[in-house]
Formats: C-alpha cells, structure tokens, sequence
C-alpha cells in the first residue's frame, strides 16, 4: 500500500511545557487513518490533518461497540531523538483483540511503518522535559450504517497523538486502591483480555465509587468466586511476598500488558524470583499479617510502575511498607524509564528509533 501525506495548512502553537501536561488533553496537528473494506481489504492509508470523524447515527461502533485500542508513546533523549518502546507488541496485540472482537487484522510491519511516518512529520511535537512524553493511541472502529447485532464490514483505523505528563497527578508515589466485592469488570470466555471499549466502560461504576471513598483505583476480583485477584483499573498488578514476585496468571479475563511483560523479563533478568498464578485477596491479607508482604505495585503504558500504599478490603486497611516507594518498583520504574527516555542501554531489544 502506498501511503499519502497531506500536510494541514495551519499548525498549532505547541503547549507550554513549563507547565504540566495533562494527560490526553491537547492532540497533535495530523492523524494517520486507514479504511476496510471486504472488496478491498484495508486499503487508502494516509496522514492527513487532524480532524472529526463524520458518522451516521447508525454507525455500528456507537450502537454495538465493536472496537479495539491501544496505548503506546514516543519518547524523547537527551540527544533529541524520538524512539518508541515496544511498538510491535501494541500491534501485535491490536491484532489479538480484533480477533475476539471479529475484526479483519492489519498488517503489523505496516502499521509500525505508517506510525513512524507519522512521528516524523509530528516529531516536533514529543515533549522533552522530565517525565513527559507523546501518548500514541491507535485505534479501530465498526463503520457500518446499520441496525443489527453482526459484525460490520466495513472499519477505520486511526492513529491520533497527544503529548502528555504524569498519568497520575501524585507521579511516581504510592497510589491508594480500593478491593471491590460488590463489581466484576470480566470473566473468562468473554473479551476481558481485549483491549477494548466495554471493558473501560464496565469499570467506570466502581471506580467513581473508588474515588468517592478516597481511593485512586480499583482492585478488581474474578468474576465467578470473587476471590482471586485479577488487575487494577488500568493496570496489571503485582505483590513482592517473602522475596518472591507474584502477579496474577493470564486467563483469559485479564489483559496480557505489554509493561507486565517487561516487568517479569527485567525481573528473570536479574535473578529475582517470579510466579505467573492465581492469588487469593485472603492470601494478600495473609501476607500482610504475617509481616511477608512487602510491596505492591501497578504496571501499565500509562504510569510504567505505579507502587501502591494502601489497599481497603472490606473494613481492613493495611498500609504496605512503610508508606514510601518499594525497592523493586523503584528499581523497575528506573530501569524501563531509563531506557526509554536513553539514559541507559537497551538490553533487551525493546528500543526503535523513528529515523
């Protein structure tokens, strides 16, 4: 496929970066789009100005919700340069939740290439002060006018920009989160493991209930027993107990993140002991009475490494620590933002430069 590039006739000032950024607020002059067709496969792949997309009330992606995402960013080095983390891995798994969601693949390789072409032509606008960067958001929606409970036929995939600062307005300090036994966000045999719409939508109710009690995110429960731990708002999640670093086992309700991933590499990379299995809440609080619980911690695209401080079960509080970051989520945090941002090697393949 021949991909087009249609410059916009005005650009935007840039954000003033002596003050925080906010996160997925303020987006980028251009946009990559690409359409589906069954008579044509994906096909028309362009950057073009950034724009509203013009929709039928009947589009199916507003009645049925028939869509996928991602998340990813572009960083930049204390050089200059602009290099991504892991970027075909994100479309790798863009293609796995299109399966669960009966949507046609795109071409990997492609779409890491169009993306990049994009980055070039907006590389001007990837932040460069201390914990900033540009969030990446590709995404693929149901097209069709139509009324109907099927798969659609036609689709459009879209990449937009937004630079951005801290995911959470604290930055890299523990974060309080609240155990939920009144909500399940997915069960296995569904699209848990998707990254898709309804699951964010799913978790909304709890988490304005989570916020309202003083708590930054939802700790969320299977969906059958309402016992064994699965993920964290919009993070995997993880426990260092007696030495050893536990995160729920991939079931098919939980997404499989692409920081968890790097988390378990890094952490095998250095001789730390791992477990991918399931764990009980009653195990945590266990744990914790016992005095082996010694750091709980967040991962995701969003925040890398969010260490926790407090979590609420019921009426037990138990605080984790000593209320400061833990040493394995901060030597996590350091390692995966340093290669990131190129302040240390990459030693194990994730870095691409766009040029």
């Amino acid at each position: 496929m021949q991909l087009t590039i249609t410059k916009a006739d005005r650009l935007q000032a840039k954000p003033d970066v002596s003050n925080p950024l906010a996160f997925g607020t303020i987006f980028t002059d251009h946009m990559f789009n690409m359409d589906y067709h069954p008579d044509k496969g994906w096909h028309n792949p362009r950057i073009e100005p950034y724009a509203p997309i013009q929709m039928d009330p009947a589009t199916m992606v507003l009645h049925y919700g028939q869509a996928v995402f991602e998340g990813l960013k572009a960083y930049r080095t204390g050089s200059g340069a602009v290099q991504l983390f892991r970027p075909r891995d994100n479309y790798k798994r863009l293609n796995r939740s299109s399966h669960l969601l009966c949507i046609p693949e795109i071409d990997e390789a492609f779409g890491v290439e169009a993306l990049k072409e994009l980055l070039r032509l907006e590389k001007d606008w990837v932040p460069g002060t201390p914990g900033t960067s540009l969030y990446i958001r590709p995404t693929i929606i149901a097209t069709d006018p139509f009324l109907g409970v099927r798969a659609s036929h036609t689709y459009r995939f879209f990449v937009i920009l937004s630079p951005v600062g801290a995911y959470y307005s604290a930055g890299f300090n523990p974060v309080k989160i609240w155990v939920t036994r009144n909500h399940v966000r997915a069960v296995r045999g569904g699209v848990g493991e998707a990254k898709t719409p309804g699951n964010y939508a799913a978790s909304l109710f709890a988490a304005d209930v989570a916020h309202k009690k003083g708590y930054t995110q939802v700790l969320w429960l299977d969906g059958v027993e309402q016992k064994y731990i699965e993920e964290v708002g919009a993070m995997n999640i993880f426990f260092v107990i007696d030495g050893e670093i536990i995160t729920p086992a991939l079931n098919g309700s939980i997404l499989p993140g692409i920081t968890r991933n790097s988390v378990l590499a890094l952490s095998k990379s250095w001789g730390l002991k791992t477990a991918e299995r399931q764990i009980s809440i009653d195990e945590v609080m266990a744990a914790h009475a016992s005095g082996k619980l010694q750091e709980i911690f967040g991962s995701g695209t969003a925040a890398v490494i969010s260490p926790v401080g407090e979590l609420k079960y019921g009426e037990q509080i138990i605080s984790i620590g000593d209320g400061t970051v833990g040493p394995i989520a901060n030597k996590l945090y350091k390692a995966m933002t340093d290669m990131q941002y190129g302040k240390a090697p990459d030693t194990m393949g994730w870095i691409e430069g766009i040029e």
